[in-house]
């Protein structure tokens, strides 16, 4: 942006992603600027993406929020990572655990080491050795300190939080920098006859908004983006076929826990997300093999804890946005793209998106190269996520259920066999171009969905069977030690000053 310049801009759509825009651009675009973000009261939000990723504690920090106010004003419970149930196969579980599985030693990954471990006789599931997966399974959680030594960096964890408490939360941030918010339904939009960029939006009322650049957080209407700018939307429903979610709150039943739960059925999976206050319950279909009363008594037949509300009915398309950034507006959240809510990427991209405007936010004009880079980055993160998703559908041993019959034997896009394949041959994993997900979560999935390598990478065969064994018992004494000076999960939010209400 030119120094000096004064720039107009406006966020069209509040809820989560309106005000996760609106705050960071308060926080970080230079005083010049002025910000106004315009939403309908009458519309309401989706409301039901309540769990995140460890990178949502990174945006906290950078808009200087304090995490145990943070608690508080979202009924936040904090999350270590997600249980998966019945995935490969009825009976069996796994965890996908945030932080590292192990500690990087020398050039050659854990895992590797690992997995020759397994073969001359170690019986430990990789799991041993990640504080973030014991600390799970026993309830536990605090912040990693610095006398837990190098496996604090094996430790991840993000939140579980009411989505509508946490729009509202960052509204007051917003509105305290100088956001200006604007009531008002929008039924028209004007555009600059030269050049096709969006110049006004017309309010019910009659008012006008005028915009130097614009961010189109509205939603599935994709009022900007698709409506007014008419960009296509690339479905990829044949990938990823669930399209219907009923969503419910519950009251707790015990002492939340720090994960999700991911339980999956004969056409889905149904999730179990725990707040201070209640639970978040929903399931997600396909409905070209399962019915909207069939699939609303599968989730209502599974929920402990008395119902606070009525199942909401949402439908979808997963898929995004051929282009992110059109003209002088870019889409964030679901106006831009849907990817279903397995691994709670819906926050984790709208925070995304707002962190590469930033760095390629237009000065006097918009340059047609940052455009493109911008597009181009996003496509990317959104295949990879795509693809990691696909995984958890395809590889499965759920044999004679036709949703999962079609997921295991559907043609994969090229780049996620490829990673499958490497990983078959020799258990190789890597980080492509700084995908959102890293080594020890492709492993984990991978591992926990039946996947299996031949062979591992023979650097590992350097170290003596001996310190073999001693290096990997250090590292699981060093998770243990981290796991056991934890608290319960219930007693940190607790000394957070979290009201954790009474369970029978």
């Amino acid at each position: 942006m030119s120094q000096g310049a004064k720039r107009s801009i406006v966020v069209v759509g509040g809820g989560t992603a309106g005000w996760m825009t609106a705050a960071a651009l308060s926080r970080f675009l230079p005083p010049a600027c002025s910000i106004t973000l315009v939403e309908s009261e009458e519309l309401g939000t989706i409301g039901v993406g309540e769990s995140t990723i460890p990178q949502m504690t990174v945006f906290n920090q950078g808009l200087g929020i304090d995490e145990a106010e943070f608690l508080r004003e979202t009924s936040g419970t904090c999350k270590l990572g997600i249980e998966f149930v019945d995935w490969l196969r009825p009976g069996e579980r796994y965890f996908h655990g945030f932080g590292a599985v192990g500690r990087e030693i020398g050039m050659v990954q854990f895992h590797h080491y690992w997995l020759r471990s397994r073969a001359l006789g170690n019986p430990n599931p990789m799991w041993a050795y990640s504080p973030t997966a014991l600390a799970a399974g026993e309830g536990r959680f605090d912040r990693p300190a610095p006398a837990d030594g190098p496996m604090r960096q094996s430790f991840g964890y993000a939140y579980h939080i009411d989505a509508t408490a946490y729009g509202g939360f960052l509204r007051r941030f917003a509105e305290r920098a100088g956001v200006r918010r604007v009531e008002g339904r929008i039924v028209g939009v004007e555009r600059d006859p030269r050049t096709g960029d969006i110049a006004t939006l017309r309010l019910a009322d009659g008012r006008a908004l005028a915009g130097d650049f614009f961010f189109d957080c509205s939603g599935f209407a994709a009022l900007l983006i698709g409506r007014t700018l008419d960009v296509p939307f690339e479905d990829w429903t044949h990938w990823l076929p669930c399209d219907r979610a009923w969503a419910v709150p519950s009251a707790n039943s015990g002492e939340p826990l720090p994960y999700t739960r991911a339980t999956a059925r004969p056409a889905g999976w149904q999730w179990r997300i725990p707040l201070q206050h209640r639970a978040g319950n929903g399931i997600v279909y396909c409905s070209a093999f399962i019915g909207d009363d069939a699939a609303r008594q599968q989730l209502l037949g599974s929920i402990d804890g008395a119902l606070l509300l009525e199942p909401r009915l949402l439908r979808f398309t997963t898929g995004r946005r051929a282009r992110m950034w059109e003209g002088n507006c870019i889409a964030l959240g679901l106006a831009g793209g849907f990817l279903e809510p397995l691994e709670a990427t819906s926050i984790y991209l709208v925070q995304s998106g707002i962190a590469r405007a930033l760095r390629y936010f237009p000065g006097a004009g918009v340059d047609p190269a940052d455009r493109a880079a911008f597009n181009a980055e996003t496509e990317f993160e959104y295949a990879a996520i795509r693809d990691f998703l696909i995984l958890h559908y395809h590889a499965n041993e759920r044999v004679g259920e036709p949703l999962w019959d079609a997921c295991r034997t559907m043609r994969l896009p090229d780049s996620l066999a490829q990673k499958i394949a490497l990983f078959r041959g020799n258990g190789r994993i890597f980080r492509e171009n700084l995908e959102l997900f890293d080594v020890p979560s492709w492993l984990q999935v991978m591992w926990g969905q039946g996947i299996r390598p031949a062979g591992y990478n023979p650097l590992a065969d350097r170290v003596s069977e001996g310190d073999l064994r001693a290096m990997l018992e250090e590292v699981e004494r060093g998770a243990r030690r981290l796991v056991d000076r934890l608290p319960s999960h219930g007693e940190f939010l607790a000394a957070s000053g979290a009201a954790i209400p009474a369970t029978a």
